[in-house]
């Protein structure tokens, strides 16, 4: 009986960082209230307050989640530079609007602190055993490929690609003269191999 319970509140919580994400996505974050999520859901309001405490704890659970995601992401690519970049890029870039949502969730709620301190930690914990398996791979890719370019600032320049690649995907003016999305993510990726094969 206590499985039962636990899968099933493990199973609305799921449904809950689904259409809290989709709202946001949509809204912004001062545009969603808990009482709109919860009408959204179809549960009452106390029901969300057994999963999160406040609208902050439940927007970081799913920055958390969303590092989550990432690391398995990474961790379930080959173990080659070029597969991690590009699962990497497309991670991002595939759902851009996701990336920009949670980078700006979390540069706002950082802050906050308070009673929040605990879910960033986690939140950095995740995301340093992310980059230590980046950090190694590409490490080994830029010193076979003799680079100039140290791996603090490859990724640096990476992540500048990606989100302003993230940015340009959203943006409605120049959304008009993108032409093929899945071109451009191919060229993301082929201008982020130049940069680790510049000599």
């Amino acid at each position: 009986m206590p499985n039962h319970c636990q899968n099933k509140f493990k199973q609305r919580e799921e449904r809950i960082f689904k259409v809290a994400e989709q709202l946001l996505i949509e809204h912004g974050d001062i545009g969603m209230t808990l009482s709109e999520l919860a009408e959204e859901l179809d549960i009452a309001k106390g029901t969300l307050y057994k999963h999160f405490k406040s609208k902050d704890e439940l927007f970081l659970q799913l920055i958390l989640r969303n590092e989550y995601l990432l690391y398995e992401c990474i961790r379930n690519s080959p173990p080659r530079f070029d597969a991690q970049l590009n699962h990497l890029i497309r991670y991002h870039l595939d759902d851009s609007e996701r990336t920009i949502l949670y980078h700006n969730l979390e540069e706002k709620l950082s802050t906050v602190g308070g009673e929040t301190k605990h879910l960033f930690r986690q939140i950095y914990q995740v995301r340093k055993q992310r980059l230590k398996k980046i950090i190694y791979t590409t490490d080994v890719y830029l010193r076979q490929q003799q680079a100039k370019v140290s791996v603090r600032d490859y990724l640096a320049m990476t992540w500048s690609l990606i989100f302003g690649g993230a940015l340009l995907l959203n943006s409605s003016f120049y959304q008009r003269y993108l032409g093929s999305r899945e071109t451009l993510k191919v060229s993301y990726f082929k201008q982020a191999l130049e940069i680790a094969n510049r000599k």
